[in-house]
């Protein structure tokens, strides 16, 4: 039996969002909707309820799978960071086919959507440190990673990558997956501050450091940044590594006596107010079993 079965699931209603609404809501592990300045953007969807290409071997914990893609508006832009199963799931970008606009992602990695179906005007493909100008504002800059690719038997012939998303309003830092190094002090020197850093806490083992934030790291990461507030992800939905479900979360807040970063830590499918910088989401997994 899964924990999260026990906890009362929040489901926000995406179709139903006024267009003047500025939002961000969680599906789990690293995918998300964020609804900023007229512009609706999917982050990673992974919405089939499986981490692997083998079906039934890596299971999302019951519970946690309340979206579909039926639940979604239309996309304008579909960010990648890299194309690990748990980032990039066949079945849910076959579905988001006829709803996704444009699709940004790394070196290589469009040539598994144009495998899809999906077509080659639609799709942005970059290296790291270039500038993608989206109009109306948004500006798109490719940033470092410190990760790997690859689906299958092949390995890194692709490219992992982070994001730097600035638009009329806001600079949002997108990280994907990735170990801590110096490229967060040198993202936040050139393009810091952040009004959020969304960076990845979870799924992790000390075997793993150079691939993987640490709690701690993820806390560091967020103040090399500059971040006003950190949003960590890449917990909660499946079990990849030989930790508790919950503990990245208690870890992370634990550690943050010490940072003193504002954390957003919202359930799946709860609405965050990103202009509301007092906006304060309850630690949910405490008294879980």
């Amino acid at each position: 039996r899964s924990p999260l079965e026990s906890i009362p699931s929040v489901k926000t209603d995406l179709k139903s969002l006024p267009g003047g609404e500025n939002v961000l809501i969680w599906f789990g592990h690293s995918s998300y909707f964020i609804q900023i300045d007229g512009k609706r953007i999917l982050v990673d969807p992974v919405f089939s309820g499986n981490a692997s290409p083998i079906s039934g071997t890596n299971k999302s914990f019951k519970g946690t799978d309340i979206y579909t893609v039926e639940d979604l508006p239309e996309i304008d832009y579909l960010f990648i960071t890299h194309d690990h199963y748990d980032h990039v799931d066949y079945k849910t970008i076959i579905e988001l086919r006829p709803k996704a606009r444009k699709v940004i992602c790394g070196l290589g990695v469009g040539a598994h959507f144009e495998h899809w179906g999906y077509s080659a005007d639609n799709i942005i493909e970059k290296d790291w440190h270039e500038k993608i100008d989206l109009g109306d504002g948004f500006v798109v800059y490719t940033t470092p990673a410190r990760h790997f690719s690859g689906r299958a038997f092949s390995r890194n012939n692709t490219l992992w990558l982070s994001y730097v998303l600035q638009t009329p309003t806001m600079r949002i830092y997108i990280g994907g997956d990735s170990g801590y190094d110096t490229h967060y002090a040198d993202i936040g020197q050139k393009f810091g501050p952040f009004d959020l850093a969304i960076l990845e806490n979870g799924q992790y083992d000390k075997k793993w450091v150079f691939i993987h934030n640490q709690p701690e790291d993820a806390l560091q990461a967020a103040k090399d940044l500059k971040a006003a507030r950190l949003f960590p992800v890449h917990s909660s939905k499946f079990m990849l590594a030989n930790h508790r479900w919950d503990e990245p979360l208690v870890r992370i807040t634990e550690a943050n006596k010490k940072f003193n970063i504002p954390l957003l830590t919202p359930m799946i499918g709860e609405m965050v107010d990103l202009k509301n910088e007092k906006q304060e989401t309850r630690q949910w997994w405490t008294g879980i079993k």
